[in-house]
Order: structure tokens, then sequence, then C-alpha cells
């Protein structure tokens, strides 16, 4: 399947109101990696509620297609993991 924005997005929206681990490129050699919960989809991005910043932060969908965002889909607070 190819990987494409209108892919990702549909992805994204599927698994809204999960929790998610992200790991953001923030420039020279600064990653920022939290645990949050993706709250809504728009068109062009979507918002995560960082839980132990007590804030929002949004993210393209274009930074996940060039991986400068990964997001790991969190299930019921086990180990197991899945990579969107």
């Amino acid at each position: 399947m190819a990987c494409s924005i209108q892919s990702i997005r549909q992805r994204v929206a599927r698994y809204k109101g999960n929790t998610v681990r992200y790991r953001a490129t923030k420039g020279r050699r600064k990653t920022e990696e939290r645990r949050g919960v993706i709250l809504e989809t728009y068109p062009c991005l979507f918002t995560l509620y960082v839980e132990s910043q007590h804030s929002k932060v949004s993210f393209s969908y274009a930074e996940l297609l060039t991986k400068e965002v990964e997001l790991e889909l969190i299930k019921d607070n086990a180990r197991t993991s899945e990579y969107l």
C-alpha cells in the first residue's frame, strides 16, 4: 500500500481518543518524546493532549509522512504497541 497524506489522515482519525507515544525531531540532535491522547483531527493537522505538561501540541500529517514525527499507539497501557 502506498503511503500518502490521505491514508495517514484516515489512520490517525481512526485512533482519535487513544493514547499514543510520540517522538518529534526538534532540530540538531534534539528529540522530544512524550505520551498523549489524540484529541482532534483537521484537514491539515491533528492535535494531541500531552498528559505530563497539561497542554496541547499539533502536528501536520506531512510530518508523519517525512518521519519528523513518529506515533506509537499504546494499547491498554500494555507493552503491545503499533506504529501509525
